[in-house]
């Protein structure tokens, strides 16, 4: 005979307690009240963007060197000619799990979510991934598992500088002509959101750069939907965009703490 706690298991292992089935009606109530959280979670993260786009910026004063595809390169030239950066340490390198044949299994994941580079270029916003490993270790890895996100070297202290080196996180960056500040990290946890192209974008100084959103003035922002486009079909076109050069130059002349944020 089987005993009450016997029947409640299926394979030695604790029976599902699964949610009740309903009629369709029903059950469309019940999605539109969770819906309604949903919409105020949207609009919460909404506003968490828009105070990211009000973060102070620290100017970055070391010439930080990489290893990259064409050989050296500096922090500056990670940009690759647009406004903002970002970059996320992946641990690829002697010593971590795996090596040489992979890369981290966690930071493998990231990669693997990245969405094409060429909608954050679209948003004059350059993604790169920076490891110790060696670029021809690199170069292997990637043609191995399919990613084609510029990956570079490190070579001094940039990971330990900011806060990736003994953990995975995610800096941006935004540059006004040779001056590069830095103005926004996650790590942890907040790395399992990135990988598409809003969420990259929402980590930005400057956001999506669409009418709706609530950015400071001045900023550059396009109608939503206007710039989207097939990742094979956008021009390429990485003149300083009029916001950042002149006009943004002159209208900033007299916040003379601004290189200093």
């Amino acid at each position: 005979m089987t005993t009450s706690a016997e029947n409640g298991r299926k394979g030695g292992q604790p029976a599902m307690h699964t949610p009740p089935v309903l009629s369709s009606q029903a059950w469309e109530a019940a999605r539109e009240q969770l819906l309604v959280k949903e919409k105020a979670q949207t609009r919460a993260r909404d506003a968490l963007a828009a105070e990211r786009r009000r973060m102070p910026w620290m100017a970055v004063e070391t010439a930080y060197a990489f290893e990259g595809p064409a050989g050296k390169a500096s922090l500056l030239d990670l940009f690759d000619g647009r406004r903002q950066l970002i970059v996320y340490r992946a641990f690829f390198e002697p010593g971590v799990f795996g090596w040489p044949d992979h890369a981290c299994r966690g930071c493998s994941m990231v990669a693997d979510q990245v969405a094409h580079v060429a909608h954050l270029n679209a948003r004059d916003t350059t993604l790169v991934f920076v490891s110790r490993a060696p670029q021809a270790d690199i170069a292997r890895l990637k043609a191995r598992m399919g990613w084609r996100m510029p990956w570079y070297t490190m070579t001094d202290d940039f990971d330990t500088d900011f806060g990736v080196d003994e953990w995975h996180g995610t800096n941006v960056f935004i540059r006004n002509g040779d001056r590069v500040f830095r103005t926004y990290f996650i790590n942890n946890r907040g790395d399992e959101a990135m990988g598409s192209t809003w969420s990259y974008l929402d980590l930005t100084a400057l956001g999506r750069q669409e009418e709706w959103e609530d950015s400071p003035d001045g900023y550059p922002q396009t109608a939503p939907y206007a710039w989207w486009n097939r990742h094979d079909e956008y021009v390429a076109d990485t003149s300083p965009t009029r916001w950042w050069s002149e006009e943004w130059e002159t209208a900033n002349a007299a916040r003379p703490n601004l290189s200093d944020a």
